[in-house]
C-alpha cells in the first residue's frame, strides 16, 4: 500500500514538472516567435535592413533582463548584422606602425624607453613608427614579450 502511494506521488510530481517545463519552454518558444514576426531573421540586404535590425537590438539591449527566447533571438539578430557589416564594413588591419603607437600609448613608454628596455634599435623604432619598415619576425617576439601579447597580435601583417 505505501508502494503504490509513493508510485503515485512519484508520478504526479513528474506530471507537475512536466507541465512547468512545458509552460516555461512555450513561454520562450512565445517571446522568440513574437519577434521574429515582428522583424524576421533573414539575411540583411541593405543598409535601411541594417537600421532596423540595430532598432530592434538596441531595443532589446536596453530592456535589461531578457528571457531565454529574447536572448536567443537577440543572439541569431546580432549574428545576421555582424555578417552583413563583415562584407560592407570590412576593418582593415592595423598597420606595424598603429599597432606600435597603441602598444607604447597602453603602456605609457616612449620610444627611449622601448629601447633601453628591449635592445630594438631607437632608429628601427622611428622607422617602424614612420611606416617605413615593418615588424621582422625578431622584433615580433621580443615585442611580444614586452608587450605581454600574443605574437599572432603582432604578425597579423605578415
Amino acid at each position: 500500500m505505501i508502494r503504490i502511494i509513493r508510485t503515485a506521488q512519484v508520478a504526479e510530481d513528474i506530471d507537475m514538472a512536466t507541465k512547468t517545463k512545458t509552460r516555461r519552454d512555450r513561454k520562450i518558444e512565445d517571446s522568440y516567435l513574437d519577434l521574429v514576426i515582428e522583424y524576421p531573421l533573414t539575411s540583411i540586404k541593405s543598409q535601411d535592413q541594417l537600421n532596423a535590425a540595430q532598432a530592434m537590438i538596441d531595443r532589446l539591449i536596453t530592456k535589461g533582463t531578457l528571457d531565454e527566447g529574447e536572448e536567443l533571438y537577440l543572439d541569431a539578430l546580432s549574428d545576421l548584422v555582424a555578417a552583413y557589416e563583415d562584407v560592407h564594413y570590412p576593418i582593415r588591419l592595423a598597420s606595424d606602425a598603429d599597432m606600435l603607437r597603441h602598444l607604447m600609448d597602453a603602456k605609457d613608454v616612449t620610444q627611449v624607453q622601448l629601447h633601453r628596455q628591449t635592445g630594438i634599435p631607437k632608429s628601427t623604432i622611428s622607422e617602424v613608427l614612420a611606416g617605413k619598415k615593418p615588424f621582422s619576425k625578431g622584433m615580433i617576439r621580443t615585442l611580444a614579450d614586452f608587450f605581454k601579447v600574443d605574437t599572432s597580435v603582432l604578425a597579423s601583417n605578415l
